[in-house]
C-alpha cells in the first residue's frame, strides 16, 4: 500500500511511519503537517491506497478535509485525541474506514492497518473478477479492446491483477517493459544488471551504479508483494484459475506455498525468509505483456 501520513504532530508521524516500515505495513509517500494544500488530484496522482490524517490540527478540520476527498477512491484512518461520540460519528458519516484514539496503541494500528490491506486486496479481486465475467461475456469488445493494448498498457493491469498497482516498483516495471519491447530482439532477456542499468540511465542519476542498486531493491519488494498477494488468493480458494496461473509462471511456486502456510499459521510473511526471482519475475511479466 502507499500510504500518506497527516497530522502536526511530528512525533505521532514519526512513530506511526516507524510502526508501518517495522512491520512492513506499507509504503510511506508523504508525510505533512497538514491538509490544508492537499487536493484528491494529488492524493491520485501519487497513486495513495491509505490515508492517515489527525482530526485536529491547528490550521485545517479533519472531518472538513476528508470531506473534500470524497472522489478519493483509497481508504481513509482518522486519528484523534477526540472520544466524543458526536464528533467520532461525523467522522464516519464523513467516509472513513477506521477511527483510532490516541495515544496511539501499537498493536491497534497493526491490526486495523493490515485489515485495510486485506479490504483492498479483496476489492481488486473482486474488479478483476467483475473484469473477467465481462470479458467472458463481452468477447467481440474484448478481441476489440486487445488490438488497442499496448504492451505497457498489458503490463500494468498486470501488475494490478497481482496486487502491486502503487507500490514503490510499479513504475520501474512499467519502464523495464518498454526497454525491454524497444531493445530485446528474442524471447530470453538480458542480465538483470543490464537491465537496471539501462533503466537508471534513463532516469539521468548522477551516481548510476547506486540508482541500478536502489531499482533492483524496490522490485525485490514489489515481487514479494506479488507473491504475498498471490498466497492470499490461493488462501482463500485454492482453484482460483488466476492463482493456479499466476503462482507458478511469476514465482518459484515452492515460495508460494512457504507463504501461504505463514498466512495459515497467522504469521506475518516477511521477505527475509523468501528466495526473491526477480528475474523469473521479469522474464514472465515481459512475455506475458507480448501476448495478442
Amino acid at each position: 500500500m502507499n500510504i500518506m501520513l497527516i497530522d502536526d504532530d511530528e512525533a505521532i508521524r514519526d512513530m506511526l511511519q516507524d510502526i508501518i516500515e517495522d512491520y512492513e505495513l506499507g509504503t510511506v509517500v508523504a508525510s505533512l503537517p497538514s491538509a490544508a494544500n492537499i487536493t484528491t488530484a494529488e492524493l491520485i496522482a501519487r497513486h495513495i491506497d491509505l490515508l492517515l490524517i489527525d482530526m485536529l490540527m491547528p490550521d485545517c478540520d479533519g472531518i472538513a478535509s476528508v470531506r473534500r476527498f470524497q472522489d478519493f477512491p483509497g481508504k481513509i484512518i482518522m486519528i484523534s485525541q477526540v472520544n466524543s461520540k458526536d464528533l467520532i460519528g461525523k467522522a464516519y458519516e464523513s467516509g472513513i474506514y477506521a477511527y483510532i484514539t490516541k495515544p496511539l496503541n501499537r498493536n491497534e494500528i497493526i491490526s486495523v492497518m493490515r485489515s485495510v490491506e486485506e479490504y483492498i486486496r479483496l476489492e481488486r479481486f473482486a474488479h478483476t473478477l467483475q473484469s473477467t465475467l465481462q470479458t467472458t461475456l463481452n468477447p467481440d469488445i474484448a478481441m476489440m479492446q486487445q488490438k488497442e493494448v499496448t504492451p505497457q498498457q498489458k503490463a500494468a493491469s498486470l501488475l494490478k491483477e497481482l496486487g502491486v498497482a502503487g507500490s514503490a516498483g510499479y513504475d520501474d516495471l512499467i519502464e523495464i517493459i518498454a526497454y525491454l519491447q524497444a531493445h530485446n530482439k528474442g524471447s530470453a532477456i538480458p542480465s538483470l544488471k543490464t537491465i537496471f542499468t539501462a533503466v537508471a540511465e534513463q532516469h539521468a542519476a548522477e551516481n548510476i551504479q547506486k540508482e541500478a542498486k536502489t531499482i533492483e531493491q524496490r522490485l525485490r519488494r514489489a515481487v514479494f508483494q506479488a507473491m504475498v498477494s498471490t498466497a492470499s488468493m490461493g488462501v482463500v480458494d485454492y482453484t482460483n484459475p488466476k492463482f493456479e496461473e499466476y503462482a507458478p509462471f511469476y514465482f518459484d511456486y515452492a515460495e508460494v506455498c512457504s507463504i501461504m502456510r505463514m498466512i495459515q499459521q497467522n504469521e506475518k510473511p516477511q521477505i527475509s525468509k523468501v528466495h526473491i526471482n526477480t528475474k523469473k519475475f521479469i522474464q514472465a511479466l515481459y512475455t506475458a505483456s507480448q501476448e495478442a
